[in-house]
């Protein structure tokens, strides 16, 4: 049985990190009303415009672009989003877990990292790293999106890859955060949305095909990225401000836990005492 003094020492310990633990959970609050808010205000644009340049493509029969043909090459980017901080309970794994245990074959695939705990992961498991942003994490912006947006066009272009993907993790609310997977390019069209329509249909561009397409690609993927950007901030204080208020409740616990040892230790000690004080008493006498 441990003595009083290493209990002692394990409890101040354990409180010690408590505080620590507290404090975390508090600005990890703090945070989150702020990203829960910004999330919530720019999520439906994000969903309308990924629906919409779905439908508009589905409606614009053939055309030739190169942002709309397929590619030769079998490798896939994917644009993977994670914090660069951990404590933050499995908000980072499952991501990690999002393509190591999902269809896409490691050597297929370049990973365009934000956020140093998800390129940390991949790595060790194999993945290459085509790139990594990882100070987008700390304040991510509009222009950061359109950064990356950038590169991973002139690589699909270029014909370096065939696909797009972008994983990051959903905010649905303030404890349910779902790991997504997203294909990007080449857009796929949902065939029931194709059921609906008139065949003879078609949507019409202006000045020209080539020229909308090229406009609105860049901007349909940049506007997806910088939303993925601000739902997974969101998602990180979330689950940072769980993971904290968990450990904060299992401190509680370990230390009442203590608390009820050292006082056992404590009665027996002085039992202890009385006994060997009279014994010596009786001895005397």
């Amino acid at each position: 049985m441990a003595s009083m003094r290493d209990i002692k020492r394990r409890r101040s310990s354990i409180s010690s990190t408590q505080q620590i633990t507290k404090a975390m959970k508090l600005v990890s609050t703090v945070k989150l009303q702020k990203a829960k808010g910004r999330a919530e205000q720019t999520a439906p644009y994000f969903n309308y415009m990924y629906d919409t340049v779905c439908t508009m493509l589905a409606k614009a029969g053939s055309v030739n672009h190169p942002y709309l043909n397929k590619q030769e090459s079998t490798k896939k980017a994917v644009i993977t989003i994670s914090s660069n901080r951990g404590l933050a309970g499995g908000y980072n794994s499952s991501v990690v877990k999002l393509l190591t245990q999902g269809d896409l074959p490691a050597e297929d695939v370049e990973v365009y990292a934000i956020g140093h705990k998800g390129e940390e992961g991949l790595a060790i498991r194999g993945y290459h790293i085509a790139k990594e942003y990882n100070e987008v994490m700390e304040a991510p912006t509009y222009e950061d999106a359109m950064a990356i947006c950038k590169d991973v066009l002139t690589a699909y272009t270029s014909g370096e890859i065939g696909e797009i993907y972008l994983a990051y993790t959903h905010f649905k609310n303030t404890v349910v955060h779902q790991p997504k997977l997203l294909k990007l390019l080449p857009v796929e069209v949902d065939e029931a949305d194709i059921e609906g329509m008139d065949k003879n249909l078609l949507m019409n561009f202006e000045p020209n095909e080539e020229e909308a397409i090229g406009l609105i690609i860049p901007k349909y993927i940049t506007s997806l990225v910088y939303g993925a950007l601000i739902e997974a901030v969101a998602s990180e204080n979330g689950a940072r401000m769980q993971a904290m208020d968990n450990a904060t409740s299992n401190a509680e616990e370990m230390i009442s836990d203590l608390t009820l040892k050292y006082n056992r230790a404590r009665q027996g000690s002085i039992t202890q005492e009385l006994t060997e004080i009279i014994a010596g008493a009786e001895a005397i006498s």
